[in-house]
């Protein structure tokens, strides 16, 4: 069942979190945000997810009248089904403008309506995402996992959608629920975190950033949200956390050898 993150007047933010179905895929969340008669579906995954993703949509929306299609970065659980949401919506897709040229290749040459006039592509700096009053912010977040990867940040409900950074590794069917006690929670971040974030160093710029924004959710692409004291206690965790090349050295780049007979 789709979750209501925050409702007030004409805006909402949805995460549907349980659309992938025991070990068909790596579990993955997608988000609808809705201000007025715009919207911003993010993250929206590949070929698996998009016939029952909108159908979940239609609780709320027309899949036809998405505004946008948002796509933190290129991996195809994030933007694989991009072919189809370009035919059968009026969506503009957004994403880094170093993946523009890489995401239409899921794209069938024939298929038509899907030029470059269908997306919006970002510089390093991000930008703002137009959604008619207020405006979604493109941040960067670049090697964190993706050399060209943005966190999306709704300043109305303050809820940062902040793609593969803050993801967690749960149990199929645990409850949908934010977490407000992280000690217990980072043993399910550990492995992902320090195998996926590019570095420290990029962690921490990251982590200045969102400090700034002050968010009142921290909602990643896997796993749970977290609120609260979590959000403190996993920033603090983060930019000090060896991850990437940090824990890279010769032995990591050895040439193969064929065992002894």
């Amino acid at each position: 069942m789709p979750t209501v993150l925050f409702e007030r007047d004409d805006h909402r933010v949805v995460v549907f979190n349980d659309l992938v179905r025991g070990d068909d895929g790596v579990q993955a969340n997608q988000f609808l945000v809705q201000h007025g008669n715009q919207s911003a579906l993010v993250d929206p995954g590949g070929a698996l997810l998009y016939t029952p993703l909108t159908l979940a949509l239609s609780r709320y929306l027309q899949p036809k009248d998405l505004t946008y299609i948002l796509a933190s970065h290129q991996d195809p659980d994030i933007i694989g089904a991009v072919d189809r949401w370009l035919m059968y919506t009026g969506a503009t897709v957004v994403c880094s403008k170093l993946w523009g040229r890489f995401v239409p290749h899921s794209v069938p040459h024939y298929q038509k309506n899907a030029g470059v006039d269908r997306y919006l592509l970002l510089d390093d700096d991000g930008g703002l995402v137009p959604m008619g009053g207020t405006d979604l912010l493109a941040l960067p977040a670049h090697f964190l996992h993706s050399v060209g990867n943005f966190s999306f940040y709704d300043p109305t409900s303050r809820i940062l959608l902040s793609g593969d950074v803050g993801s967690s590794l749960v149990p199929s069917g645990a409850p949908y629920e934010p977490v407000e006690n992280f000690g217990p929670h980072s043993k399910t971040m550990l492995g992902f975190h320090r195998r996926y974030m590019a570095s420290r160093r990029v962690a921490r710029l990251w982590v200045a950033m969102v400090r700034e924004l002050d968010p009142e959710w921290i909602v990643p692409q896997h796993g749970l949200p977290m609120r609260g004291a979590a959000i403190g206690d996993f920033l603090s965790w983060l930019e000090n956390l060896d991850c990437g090349t940090d824990l890279l050295g010769p032995a990591d780049y050895r040439i193969p050898r064929r065992s002894a007979a």
